[in-house]
């Protein structure tokens, strides 16, 4: 993060990884341009954005995974309380950060979500509990607000190992796996 911040001191534009496709994983994901597309089922909800065309899948009433594996998105699980949706999110990979800073984090990052609809179910607020006790002294917490939207999503491309312009060091297989 040091020599991040003293390239942009020195003058070098700061780019979130998505310039270069990578996925944002959580909490980054809900800092994202948008819009987002929710849809649910009583197993899953899943959220689509439009600007990199991220997917993340959150599973229903179930517990997490006895070894859940290191990922992009981690494994969300998700329970309603009340009218509030409350997602936990453990399993984040370390390639991943946690805001436009550049924040790193380990793979004990836990994000804990509590979605509601406020303002006349006009607006969608998002409270956030972030911990990660080798990366942070303590939890944090802040919110996000989401406008309600009426237009469906458009398509936009994110072209694969997009190096050309921002080299965020996406693997690139030496030969074929096939």
């Amino acid at each position: 993060m040091r020599k991040d911040i003293a390239e942009i001191d020195a003058g070098k534009i700061q780019f979130s990884p998505n310039s270069s496709c990578i996925p944002s994983g959580v909490p980054m994901y809900l800092l994202m341009a948008g819009p987002f597309y929710i849809l649910q089922t009583p197993t899953k909800v899943i959220m689509l954005e439009q600007q990199t065309q991220q997917v993340r899948h959150i599973y229903m009433n179930v517990p997490h995974s006895a070894d859940i594996k290191p990922s992009w998105f981690g494994e969300s699980v998700g329970r309603y309380q009340g009218d509030s949706l409350i997602i936990d999110t453990v399993g984040l990979n370390t390639r991943t950060i946690i805001d436009y800073y550049g924040t790193p984090h380990t793979e004990k990052l836990h994000v804990v979500e509590r979605w509601h609809l406020i303002e006349g179910g006009n607006v969608l607020e998002v409270n956030l509990t972030v911990d990660d006790f080798d990366t942070f002294y303590h939890p944090w917490e802040t919110y996000l607000r989401y406008q309600r939207g009426r237009a469906p999503l458009g398509e936009q491309i994110c072209p694969e190992n997009n190096t050309n312009l921002f080299d965020y060091h996406m693997p690139v297989a030496e030969r074929p796996d096939f």
